[in-house]
C-alpha cells in the first residue's frame, strides 16, 4: 500500500479522498499537520480558494516543510487551485505560493462560477479513452519553462502540465467518477517509491 495525501485544510480534498479510496494499493490520507505530511509518499494539493489555501499552509506552518518535500523529490499534483499554489508566477500578481512549478499561470482564467464548463478530450499520457474534464473558476497556464512538459491544451490555452515529479491540472478530475487522472498519479508515486 502506498499512503498519498490530500492537503485538507479546504476545497474538494473528500471528493479526491474518495477517488483515491477507490484504487488498489491505496492509502488515502488527509494532510493538515507536518506529522500527517511526513507519512505519506505523494501529495495532491485540491481544487478550492487558492488564496485561502496559501493563507491556511502558512497558518498550519505547512508552506515550508510541502516545499522541502516536493524538491526532495515527493510527487505532487495541483488541481485547479493546487495549480496556482505550485505555480512560479502568477500573471497580474505580484506574490505567489510554493513557486515550485516552472509556470506562468492566470487565476480565473475561465471567468466566473457561471462560466463553468464541462468537456472532455484524449490526454495519451493519461489515458487512450477520452477524459472527461470539469472547469471550474478554472486557471490556464499561459507560460511554460523549458523542463515542462504541456500535456494537454484546450482552444490553444494550456491545462495540464508535468515537471518531473510535478503535475498540475487546470480541471477537477476528483468531479467526475473517471480514475484516469488520478491512477496516472498514483503511478508517478510508485515509480518514485520503486527507484529509492
Amino acid at each position: 500500500m502506498v499512503n498519498i495525501g490530500v492537503l485538507a485544510l479546504q476545497g474538494s480534498f473528500r471528493e479526491h479522498l474518495h477517488i483515491l479510496s477507490l484504487l488498489e494499493r491505496v492509502n488515502p490520507c488527509e494532510v493538515k499537520t507536518v506529522g500527517d505530511l511526513e507519512k505519506i509518499s505523494g501529495l495532491i494539493l485540491p481544487g478550492g480558494e487558492s488564496t485561502t489555501i496559501g493563507k491556511l499552509l502558512k497558518d498550519f506552518d505547512l508552506t515550508e516543510p510541502i516545499i522541502q518535500r516536493i524538491t526532495t523529490g515527493m510527487p505532487v499534483w495541483g488541481t485547479c487551485a493546487g495549480m496556482i499554489l505550485l505555480a512560479k508566477e502568477i500573471v497580474d500578481e505580484d506574490y505567489c505560493h510554493l513557486e515550485l512549478m516552472d509556470i506562468a499561470v492566470r487565476r480565473n482564467a475561465y471567468g466566473s462560477q457561471l462560466e463553468s464548463f464541462n468537456t472532455a478530450m484524449n490526454i495519451p499520457q493519461v489515458s487512450d479513452k477520452k477524459i472527461p474534464l470539469v472547469f471550474i473558476r478554472a486557471p490556464w497556464v499561459e507560460r511554460v519553462g523549458a523542463n515542462v512538459q504541456v500535456m494537454a491544451t484546450l482552444n490553444n490555452r494550456i491545462i495540464a502540465v508535468q515537471q518531473q515529479n510535478m503535475l498540475a491540472t487546470s480541471f477537477h478530475p476528483e468531479l467526475t467518477q473517471d480514475l484516469s487522472f488520478h491512477s496516472y498519479f498514483v503511478k508517478m508515486v510508485i515509480d518514485k517509491a520503486n527507484s529509492i
